[in-house]
């Protein structure tokens, strides 16, 4: 019986399928999905054409060679690039500089230049944690002194700089390098290294900081020369493609056809496995001559998938069970839930490598540097276990394969010990939520339910990409099959001291908040349809947070929070109509898709004080943020104010399920009152303004769709279709315009806006541009959700839990064709 169980599952696995040429799929390929730590990424449509990587671009090196007759084909990944330090930047040691936040007068970068009045101190530079000279001025201006005694050893030389926001950066008097806008962790740009002088050399820094935080840090790397050698081949990569929960490559190494899937088995039903953090890798081979061939295939992981930056020293191990070879790492340090923000990544807990024994894998742990080259030599000892940037190998046999398919798969996943700080209290992820779980018991369970799990996976991948085409068409089924793993792998469960699910999302690469209300927003289309009491999860800790008087205001809090520190607000302003609006309309949602007014029973009293500030603030907004902060402060936001009647009304909505209908016909009267001053205030002959009263601009007012899906009846067809003809006009090569300010959009917003949209063929003309961009955009990086409609190139974020809102038009056709 498993026998056969296994064989159904194998075959559900990807066929061969050999295009006649390789198609663009998505701007980056998800390879292993879990969480906003665990979470590695293919930027290239080809696997084997670059490292893989962390999210942020952290360089998180997946290795895949497969050995036929005796010839080695590279099918994923690169040797990571490496560098030798030169000059250590603060991620590596601090260092002694001088400054001042007054512009100085004369060639301050000149090496003569004597910076009298100027202040010493020790980096790093900043306004962050940490930071030992805190700038919070508009400039800094840094000298940095050091003495090179050769160069002759230099292979290429690299400046390794990071700062927020703009930056100039001289070399002996002489620019060297100069951008506009902030970095993204530390970048590498090459220098000639003629330009170093052997004796002291002067490197000099102008930082500028437009808004927001700070930083300031530089250094000097060699870029070292690769080990693997070029003669080694890279098999013929025919295909890739995607379904919601795997990525499956096929390719040709020689005689042999290779497929490669990944399955994160992210399905949203089944809490347990939701938050079991491991990935499988199958590996699928047969013959493509009718012939016999003698295969093997090698996988490296880099242990730079446990540590924040690669300079931390980490400890490696091996083990077995009964079933499974385990490799093990993580850092000596092991700083549990000590580093908190944005680009930043995991450096306590452990990475593993399991394989079933049943394979025949062998299994041993090398520098990064030598594991391609020991594979390749024959050698499969363990050589380090101690030190920085390892890579724990596994080679698994094949023995003799002919044209019967064979298949075999490792196992790759993380313990994080602790996931996230509630409150001050350190919460165990939710596998482990009772201590008592091992991690390695969890790997034994996923290699015990492999073929079932697979076969789940299966059949959610097809039911889900069935019902989203019936809801919007192929390309909107597309669009939500890219969304599906990056919205979920931007959260982590857990449970409450209360016993309540939390299901923390982080704000990625915009803030780097917790559970940010206007985040949870977006992304909510996802969980309501295929689990609710997931979006309770999002939720419950906002409640908390109000109903324990620990946020003292009557409008609901923007935040929980620093990832992984929920521990109460620290976004530096509030978005009270946005946010108030948010959780009522949310929690409506979830009421409607349980079929029970019970969650909003349990929180009826805050939610009544915040329909009241909606009622005396909302309608017509003062000068605040809304979620669209990064477009700045609006008073009388129109589609601000929609946001505000919708949330009045749907509290209506509650209360009338809740059996008060007196408290629902005076809020059904205030919203449908609010309406119609709205029209008259915003409109503006054939369309309505971004703000009351303002003629000749425009936005989207995307909050006008839960009107439709929530059935409120509030506003007449007529603005649906005024709007929606006045967006088609609007449109760009990429998509919608976010507003008449810019032609930069969200494209999450768009799949809202679209889904009020009165025929299928406007839906399609507005999400249409949104999949082109998609696919088109020169940005290599997990979907960002704010682009440039012009150009297709990212504005900003990505990877963010938000494209859980392209599911808008799937929970719009879910909630009315309910069985």
């Amino acid at each position: 019986m498993k026998k056969n169980l296994l064989l159904g599952c194998l075959a559900v696995l990807s066929t061969f399928r050999f295009a006649s040429a390789q198609e663009r799929k998505a701007p980056s390929y998800p390879l292993i999905t879990h969480n906003t730590y665990f979470s590695v990424w293919s930027n290239t449509d080809k696997l084997a054409e670059s490292t893989t990587t962390h999210w942020t671009g952290a360089a998180q090196s997946l290795i895949g060679i497969i050995n036929v007759d005796g010839t080695d084909y590279r099918f994923m990944g690169k040797e990571p690039e490496q560098y030798r330090t030169i000059l250590p930047a603060s991620d590596e040691k601090d260092y002694s500089v001088k400054y001042t936040f007054t512009e100085p007068a004369g060639d301050w970068t000149a090496p003569s230049y004597a910076a009298a009045d100027w202040k010493e101190g020790m980096s790093p530079i900043g306004d962050g944690r940490g930071s030992n000279i805190r700038w919070r001025t508009h400039d800094i201006w840094v000298r940095r002194t050091f003495t090179i005694t050769q160069t002759d050893d230099i292979n290429k030389l690299f400046l390794k700089a990071s700062w927020d926001d703009n930056i100039e950066v001289t070399l002996n008097g002489k620019n060297i390098f100069t951008r506009v806008g902030v970095s993204k962790g530390f970048e590498m740009a090459p220098l000639d290294k003629d330009k170093l002088k052997i004796g002291e050399n002067i490197i000099a820094m102008h930082v500028v900081n437009t808004g927001g935080g700070t930083r300031a840090d530089i250094g000097l790397v060699d870029k070292l020369k690769p080990v693997i050698a070029k003669e080694l081949e890279e098999a013929d990569q025919k295909n890739v493609s995607l379904t919601a929960t795997q990525t499956i490559y096929t390719f040709k190494a020689g005689k042999v056809n290779l497929d490669v899937t990944f399955t994160s088995p992210l399905l949203l039903a089944n809490l347990d496995l939701l938050s079991r953090p491991v990935t499988y890798i199958t590996y699928r081979v047969k013959s493509n001559d009718n012939k016999t061939h003698a295969v093997k295939v090698f996988f490296s992981a880099s242990t730079n998938l446990a540590v924040n930056q690669p300079k931390q020293a980490v400890t490696a191990s091996q083990s077995s069970t009964a079933a499974l070879s385990i490799l093990k790492a993580g850092t000596d340090e092991q700083p549990v839930l000590q580093k908190a923000g944005d680009d930043v990544r995991i450096d306590w807990g452990y990475l593993y490598v399991a394989a079933p024994k049943a394979t025949g894998a062998k299994q041993f742990i090398t520098t990064e540097r030598e594991s391609v080259l020991n594979f390749r030599q024959g050698q499969t000892k363990t050589t380090q276990t101690k030190g920085t940037q390892l890579a724990l190998n596994t080679v698994i046999p094949f023995g003799n394969v002919g044209t019967t398919s064979v298949a075999k798969y490792v196992e790759i996943g993380y313990d994080d010990v602790y996931s996230m700080q509630y409150f001050n209290t350190n919460l165990r992820p939710w596998w482990n939520r009772t201590g008592k779980e091992t991690f390695v018991n969890q790997l034994t369970r996923a290699n015990t339910e492999y073929a079932s799990i697979l076969q789940k996976c299966a059949a959610f991948n097809k039911t889900m990409y069935a019902d989203a085409v019936k809801a919007g068409g192929k390309t909107y089924a597309d669009l939500c099959v890219l969304a599906y793993r990056q919205s979920i792998a931007a959260h982590i469960l857990v449970q409450s001291p209360k016993g309540e699910i939390l299901w923390f999302s982080k704000e990625n690469f915009s803030g780097g908040f917790v559970n940010t209300v206007d985040v949870t927003y977006p992304s909510a289309p996802l969980y309501l349809i295929y689990n609710p009491k997931l979006m309770q999860g999002m939720l419950n800790g906002i409640f908390y947070f109000s109903e324990s008087g620990k946020f003292k205001h009557d409008f609901a809090a923007h935040d929980l929070g620093s990832y992984p520190h929920a521990n109460g607000q620290t976004y530096g302003e509030g978005m009270p109509v946005e946010e108030s609006g948010n959780m009522i309309i949310l929690t409506t949602a979830i009421c409607k898709a349980q079929g029970s007014p019970a969650y909003a029973k349990l929180h009826w009293k805050t939610l009544s004080t915040w329909v009241n500030y909606l009622t005396s603030e909302g309608f017509d907004p003062a000068n605040q943020l809304c979620t669209d902060d990064f477009a700045g402060h609006l008073a009388r936001n129109a589609n601000l104010s929609v946001k505000a009647i919708v949330g009045i009304d749907c509290y209506a909505q509650l209360a009338e399920s809740l059996g008060d209908k007196a408290t629902a016909a005076k809020y059904r009267a205030i919203a449908k009152d609010m309406v119609g001053r709205w029209q008259k205030l915003a409109g503006d002959k054939d369309h309505f303004t971004l703000t009351f009263e303002n003629p000749g601009t425009w936005s989207q007012k995307y909050n006008l769709v839960w009107d439709k899906v929530l059935d409120l009846d509030l506003f007449p067809q007529s603005v649906y279709d005024t709007e929606t003809k006045y967006y088609i006009s609007k449109q760009n090569e990429y998509g919608l315009p976010l507003d008449s300010r810019k032609t930069y959009t969200k494209s999450d917003w768009i799949l809202w806006t679209a889904t009020f949209a009165p025929t299928q063929k406007d839906f399609e003309k507005l999400i249409d541009p949104v999949y082109k961009y998609a696919l088109e955009t020169p940005t290599r990086v997990p979907l960002s959700d704010w682009h440039e409609t012009t150009n297709g190139k990212q504005t900003g974020f990505q990877a963010r839990s938000v494209i859980g809102g392209y599911f808008m038009k799937l929970l719009e056709y879910k909630m009315h064709n309910k069985k």
